[in-house]
């Protein structure tokens, strides 16, 4: 979720004010839901992917496919990989899946960490570092950013004030239903595929701390830039169960998901 320059944007129904507000209306890019919105919680929201969506859905998924289990057919042989223009959203999900397969929580992470470094020219933290200092400015500057430029993979969102240490800034962004937990249906996977690295990524790579927040209870999700994320022992997804309902590698008995433990 940082390759910010290159991500697509098109037939996009954009609301932007003036930058020093920061105000972003909401997007809309590719629900196909008739309503506009999201689809309620327990459904998956229709989604209708133009080809420079499908384009990076591929680019990632092709990237994480060096590190997930292959896949085999009834007989156990090796199912050839895709080719490049055969990715839609499910099997960039499924790549995910397999990803975690005999990985432990923090593996998974370095694995989300090694690709997007991959997909990074050589000295782009560094360059981001002095272009992005953590400032309230910067902060804002990326909320506006990560709006149209990621609703391909998360689903339409948009620009919320937050307070960070006593001060109220448009550094925020509230992602309606993700559209990556809705797909997968696993905490573990929006926690150890999306959250952690994602965090780790801006704060440590990058030098602009970001903090992610889902509600599992409507898939919802609040990106704040410019707050420090919490250790992983004391954040409250650590001890989030499964959705027992949804989740093929769910354990209703667990108190917390599986895939979270060490």
């Amino acid at each position: 979720m940082v390759v910010l320059s290159v991500l697509p944007v098109h037939h996009c129904s954009v609301r932007l004010l003036p930058f020093r507000t920061h105000r972003l209306g909401p997007v809309r890019c590719g629900i196909a839901e008739p309503s506009g919105q999201p689809a309620p919680l327990g459904q998956k929201t229709k989604y209708e992917d133009g080809f420079f969506e499908k384009a990076f859905m591929t680019l990632f998924a092709r990237k994480m496919e060096k590190f997930a289990s292959p896949v085999r057919d009834r007989t156990g042989k090796v199912v050839e990989k895709k080719g490049w223009f055969d990715y839609d959203y499910e099997s960039f999900v499924d790549v995910s899946k397999r990803v975690m397969q005999g990985r432990s929580r923090v593996q998974q992470q370095e694995v989300v960490r090694e690709v997007l470094m991959s997909m990074l020219p050589a000295g782009a933290p560094a360059q981001f570092r002095k272009l992005f200092p953590p400032t309230k400015w910067a902060a804002e500057f990326n909320a506006a950013l990560t709006v149209p430029f990621f609703h391909w993979l998360v689903g339409p969102s948009e620009v919320i004030e937050v307070e960070i240490d006593g001060v109220k800034q448009k550094s925020g962004v509230r992602i309606k239903k993700c559209r990556y937990l809705e797909n997968s249906g696993c905490v573990g996977m929006c926690v150890n595929m999306c959250k952690i690295p994602t965090q780790d990524f801006f704060t440590n790579e990058f030098g602009l701390p970001l903090t992610m927040i889902p509600n599992f209870e409507d898939m919802s999700c609040d990106m704040v830039y410019g707050q420090v994320p919490p250790p992983f022992e004391e954040d409250p997804v650590a001890r989030q169960p499964c959705f027992a309902e949804i989740c093929s590698m769910a354990k209703p008995s667990a108190d917390a998901c599986p895939k979270l433990q060490a």
